[in-house]
């Protein structure tokens, strides 16, 4: 069984003759424990090409101190990653499962193997506040790395980690690294022990597109793109093991993508990325069944809880989770299966082939701030037509579609409009603002439309089952005059958003 924790620590050369200062003397330490010294070895696994060290993963069996086990550290955000632990068994010699399908949106299918074998000697102090609670970990590792395979690649050195503890914040973390900075010691260019050793290896990280005034069109499409593949990428394992808000971050991603290639077709060429299109359009799919269930199932929570108590009649709660549960388990695995099948991989693939050797266009060359707003007008226009239908339809069926239709627009001019923000700042933040503000009101109205017929399908069920089926009468009440409420409002809200002006 997996457990994890989260780790927020920052790495340190230690170059030859420089000392570790006196740990005393920061604000809210009470004590001070050590040097403990310990001994870890630790064999790092990888593709043969390094695929997850390219994606700032590791996973390691390690053995010594109090945590040994295999490790596989995910990124998570500034100074912070995941660890993700499972015990060592003696029949385990290949990396666990449950790991290596963490990795599978990095390994596409590729071997895992030992790339590398680290020994440390460590020194680890323990900085606690008056409570024993521990505020900061300082070690000092004198490290001996090895590359799997060739005795000949391999290297010493001395580094200095200083991890949060539980009772401990950033700050704290600033107050001793201005304490090592006076020491001669420094932060390392290194995010972890194996991305130093395999440096060579991995050649230097490539230099993303421009962004900013100066930017071509083909600069700000293709770094909103980098941006949204490494937020899909970083959110495939959280999918994997059903973590809150996991699936929709995935999915946004999805979309953002499959939007700015669609709205930007006239830089990145259009008709070489209709099929990713069409895969990513497939992918926003399937993660939309467990999505929308998640959505439903909140919302009707939310709902029943907000009713009188005696208007709850019968078992509302409880037919709610009988409803929902196996849906959603039946979702999830439906969807962790299309993140472990061959047409998921291929889109990864697409992806990373376009943002390689992406089919620019010879207005992909132009400056943005010429270029974008057109784009940009573009997209309003389509919203625009979409909005005047909503207009011109009475209320029924028609006017659900219109209205739906005007929000996939809103999200699309909305993305448009967000790819812009390097290059126009203030007024493209503004602007998009303003429309997902029209597109939060009308994702309001399709979650009615939506609901009400799962609602009345609970309330005959209930029905069906000796049980009063009033309450879910009564939320499909709620929905219908919630839906109408919007759409009375629509036409306020949209005579306010107004043509963007970018420049």
């Amino acid at each position: 069984m997996a457990t994890s924790v989260h780790e927020t620590e920052r790495k340190y050369e230690a170059p030859a003759g420089s000392d570790l200062p006196p740990l005393d003397g920061f604000p809210g330490v009470a004590a001070e424990a050590g040097p403990e010294r310990i001994d870890l070895e630790a064999v790092y696994y990888d593709t043969a090409d390094l695929r997850l060290a390219r994606g700032g993963v590791t996973l390691r069996r390690r053995t010594g101190g109090d945590d040994a086990g295999w490790h596989l550290k995910l990124p998570v955000g500034e100074d912070t990653r995941e660890e993700v632990r499972v015990p060592l068994t003696k029949a385990r010699k290949k990396p666990p499962e449950e790991l290596v399908d963490l990795v599978r949106v990095h390994a596409r299918g590729e071997a895992l193997e030992p790339v590398a074998r680290i020994k440390t000697t460590r020194e680890r102090w323990q900085l606690v506040d008056d409570r024993g609670d521990l505020l900061v970990e300082v070690v000092e590792d004198l490290v001996l790395a090895r590359v799997v395979g060739d005795d000949s690649a391999g290297d010493e050195w001395r580094e200095i980690e200083v991890e949060l503890g539980a009772g401990g914040d950033r700050a704290l973390l600033d107050v001793v690294e201005r304490r090592l900075s006076t020491a001669g010691i420094t932060r390392s260019t290194s995010s972890a022990k194996l991305t130093r050793l395999l440096a060579d290896r991995m050649g230097p990280k490539p230099r993303g597109p421009r962004t900013g005034r100066k930017a071509t069109a083909g600069d700000v499409v293709l770094a909103y793109l980098h941006e949204h593949t490494a937020a899909l990428k970083h959110h495939d394992p959280a999918v994997r093991r059903d973590r809150e808000d996991a699936v929709h971050q995935m999915r946004v991603a999805t979309r953002r993508l499959r939007s700015a290639l669609q709205a930007y077709g006239k830089v990145v060429d259009r008709e070489q990325t209709r099929e990713l299109t069409t895969e990513l359009k497939w992918l926003a799919g399937v993660l939309g069944e467990a999505r929308d269930l998640e959505v439903l199932r909140e919302r009707f929570t939310g709902a029943v809880a907000d009713l009188d108590p005696d208007l709850l009649l019968g078992p509302v709660a409880a037919r709610l989770t009988r409803h929902f549960a196996p849906l959603e388990t039946a979702a999830h695995e439906a969807g962790v299966a299309a993140l472990n099948s061959d047409r998921y991989i291929a889109l990864l693939d697409s992806i990373d082939a376009l943002l390689t050797s992406p089919p620019l266009t010879p207005v992909a060359a132009e400056k943005a701030v010429k270029v974008v707003p057109k784009l940009v007008d573009k997209a309003y226009r389509r919203l625009a037509r979409h909005a005047d239908e909503v207009l011109d339809t009475d209320p029924g069926v028609e006017r659900d579609v219109a209205l739906h239709e005007s929000r996939k627009a809103a999200k699309r001019l909305r993305y448009t409009t967000e790819a812009a923000v390097p290059v126009f700042g203030a007024r493209a933040k503004a602007y998009r603002k303003r429309i997902k503000g029209v597109q939060t009101l009308l994702g309001e109205h399709q979650d009615s439309v939506v609901a009400r017929p799962v609602l009345r399908e609970l309330g005959v069920q209930a029905h069906l089952d000796g049980e009063n089926g009033f309450a879910f009468g009564l939320l499909h009440g709620l929905e219908s005059g919630a839906a109408a409420r919007i759409e009375d409002r629509f036409p306020a809200v949209w005579r306010a958003v107004k043509k963007p002006k970018l420049s």
